[in-house]
């Protein structure tokens, strides 16, 4: 900021410096060159000390306030060049090419900019995502801790770490990708997903007894997400197409070479998706070991030896 104040003083004292020299001796390239000075201090007091002082003390954020003290900067630039551009251009034909110009530079230079910000415009007035939501964007998951006016920021999941939990890492995706690239919501206009955990039991176990486990444990876990979850369906077909889901737990069977596939499909909170299937994999794994006509298959290899002597 010192830098600044350093800055402005240089231009008073050359402004001063250039209005005694005009009153000595009259000149109106003297005269030009003051005006210009005069505009250009003006305009350096409101953007650069003024303004940015205002958003120091209101912006608390480091990353937003430096987000706004660059769009000042610029926003200075192209007010000063418009200013000079007016004072010492005449010629009115010449004063639209010095700008359409002047707007063309700065639009290629700033393509990524302009881009960002439009996301950012397109994510406030669409609601595509909102902070608190997780979200999927290129491939990158996370949930949303801060939409800025150039980036969004992600506290990130997966990766490394199984179940949808977080891994520590923040993600910074320029807004501008929303424009060009789709971006998946998990709890936008609900707080459910539908899950899948596969158990394999052996095809001499008692099958129907274990889908009936399932089920009923299933049932049980579920119960209260169920209830929200029908509600939010009723809620989001008054808003789109969404044809009656049920969201009762069930159970699919595939028979394979090796063993029989119980698929058990239920809908969990997308946030709690790794406790909750934690949970029934123990309950599960408990019920199953109280029944004797029911064991969970594995792959086993037989190794035979021979005698070659």
């Amino acid at each position: 900021m010192k830098k600044k104040y350093i800055v402005l003083c240089i231009l008073v004292i050359i402004s001063a410096t250039v209005f005694l020299a005009d009153r000595f001796f009259p000149s109106p390239f003297l005269a030009q060159i003051f005006t210009t000075l005069i505009w250009i201090t003006a305009l350096f007091t409101a953007l650069s000390i003024v303004f940015e002082e205002v958003i120091r003390r209101n912006v608390t954020d480091s990353r937003s306030r430096y987000t706004a003290t660059k769009v000042i900067s610029v926003i200075e630039l192209v007010l000063i060049s418009a200013a000079i551009a007016l004072i010492w251009v005449s010629d009115i034909q010449a004063l639209m090419v010095f700008f359409g110009i002047i707007g063309a530079g700065i639009a290629i230079a700033l393509q990524d900019v302009f881009k960002n910000v439009a996301g950012s415009l397109t994510i406030l007035l669409t609601g595509v995502y909102g902070v608190g939501d997780r979200i999927e964007i290129e491939g990158r998951y996370g949930d949303v801790m801060d939409v800025g006016i150039m980036n969004t920021t992600l506290m990130e999941i997966r990766e490394w770490v199984a179940g949808d939990q977080p891994t520590g890492r923040l993600i910074i995706i320029p807004n501008g990708q929303i424009i060009s690239a789709s971006v998946q919501n998990f709890t936008k206009d609900h707080s459910f997903l539908w899950d899948e955990i596969q158990i394999p039991v052996t095809n001499d176990s008692d099958w129907r007894r274990a889908v009936a486990l399932l089920i009923g444990i299933a049932r049980q876990e579920t119960e209260e997400i169920a209830i929200i979850a029908e509600k939010e369906i009723e809620r989001i077909g008054e808003r789109f197409f969404l044809p009656k889901k049920d969201i009762t737990p069930a159970v699919y069977i595939t028979l394979t070479d090796n063993w029989i596939l119980l698929s058990v499909r239920f809908v969990t909170y997308a946030r709690e998706r790794r406790v909750v299937r934690s949970r029934l994999h123990q309950l599960i794994i408990e019920a199953f070991e109280e029944e004797k006509g029911i064991e969970i298959a594995s792959e086993s290899y037989s190794v035979q030896l021979t005698d070659r002597r």
